[in-house]
């Protein structure tokens, strides 16, 4: 029996959907012998290939000494399916968000073993900011007010000050657009999508306050200077690792360790430069320090009080 044109297309259309990503990755149940697997979530698995391939060609020939023999890529389309393949012992190595990072130590999945310093920075943070003419002038005078996050999938713009903003005593409340206000005593709260929009929000007197990254705050694409001039910062978050290397639990000591020992040194390494870039950006990898360690366990108290409290 003849398929219909119109099913015919629509199975070719899922191929060609799904092709880069099973192409770039295979899904075991267990550990395969003499191979690294590099992760990350991904909405755009070709894309996210390119930025991963080079890192791993980079690694793979120099961990001989350790067993390891093959590369191999796998995307996990959200986070629950990443600790999924972390607890299976699909996935070795991956580099997330400090908040991601957080939730996933927290399962006890994988642990943080170093930093990436990316955009020159190796820790960042939340700043609250209003329009110069605003009345609020301290994170308590939120109350009753409005405040713009960039995504619910973001650390600096939501995670980290959401969860700032319960530790106070404050009560977070969704609203379904910025005509909306929250009911007396409480903060309420939209997703932006976009950092520009933060500022845009805010500038416009939309919202009362929004909340961005210290990077995005002096970068003008994402706040333009004739925005920042009309604003004024009235809070900020702690100092979290800006992206984080996690190692999966039960990864054989001596392959983590040569992971680490390659990934510290590799800034020093002209091979090793190209990869470095490719890899989102980053300058180099730092050693995690006490401080680090301690800003995570807390990031990660504050990720589980916003799901529970607020999502």
């Amino acid at each position: 029996m003849q398929r219909a044109p119109w099913l015919l297309a629509v199975l070719f259309a899922l191929w060609f959907a799904v092709a880069p990503a099973a192409q770039a990755q295979a899904v075991g149940d267990d550990t395969e012998a003499g191979v690294l697997v590099l992760g990350r979530i991904s909405d755009d698995p070709k894309a996210h290939y390119e930025q991963l391939k080079p890192l791993l060609d980079y690694l793979v020939p120099r961990m001989a000494d350790v067993g390891i023999h093959r590369g191999r890529i796998l995307m996990a389309r959200d986070l629950q399916q990443m600790a999924s393949y972390l607890r299976r012992g699909s996935v070795d190595l991956i580099s997330e968000t400090a908040g991601n990072s957080s939730v996933l130590e927290g399962r006890g999945v994988a642990h943080a073993f170093v930093i990436a310093e990316r955009e020159g920075d190796v820790r960042y943070h939340s700043l609250f900011f209003v329009r110069n003419d605003s009345p609020i002038q301290t994170l308590q005078d939120l109350r009753g007010h409005t405040v713009a996050f960039q995504s619910p999938n973001s650390t600096s713009a939501y995670y980290l000050p959401a969860a700032q903003l319960l530790g106070m005593g404050g009560a977070l409340e969704p609203l379904l657009s910025p005509m909306d206000k929250p009911v007396p005593g409480r903060i309420g709260y939209l997703f932006a999508r976009t950092e520009l929009n933060v500022a845009t929000w805010v500038h416009k007197g939309l919202v009362d306050a929004g909340v961005l990254s210290n990077q995005d705050w002096v970068d003008p694409r994402r706040v333009p200077p004739a925005f920042v001039r009309d604003m004024r910062i009235i809070g900020r978050s702690e100092d979290v690792p800006r992206a984080v290397m996690l190692a999966r639990a039960g990864l054989d000591p001596r392959v983590e360790a040569r992971l680490r020992e390659l990934l510290l040194a590799a800034a020093d390494d002209p091979a090793a430069a190209d990869a470095l870039r490719k890899f989102m950006g980053t300058s180099r990898f730092v050693a995690i320090e006490p401080r680090d360690r301690a800003a995570l366990s807390r990031l990660g108290q504050g990720v589980q009080r916003v799901r529970r409290e607020v999502e």
